[in-house]
């Protein structure tokens, strides 16, 4: 099982709101996910990223593996360097 942490899409149409969950790679990218570790918001300014450092980690450390964005998104909150 390809496990990877990723953004999910909510918000209305033309305002985006991520919620970064952790998911088997075969789900849609909506669908069903193993756990929800944080949210981001492009739409604010400064853009509001919110992350549980400890849920990270101890997923990357199981063997997760983040997206482009989300690897983005943790150097951003440093959380991952």
């Amino acid at each position: 099982m390809a496990v990877k942490i990723r953004l999910k899409r909510i918000g209305a149409k033309k305002t985006p709101f991520y919620r970064v969950v952790v998911a088997d790679s075969r789900y849609p990218r909506n669908g069903r996910f193993i756990e929800e570790i944080g949210y981001y918001n492009p739409m604010s300014e400064p853009a509001d990223i919110n992350i549980d450092a400890d849920a990270a980690k101890k997923w990357i450390g199981n063997g997760a593996q983040p997206t482009e964005t989300v690897r983005a998104l943790l150097k951003k909150s440093g959380i991952t360097e």
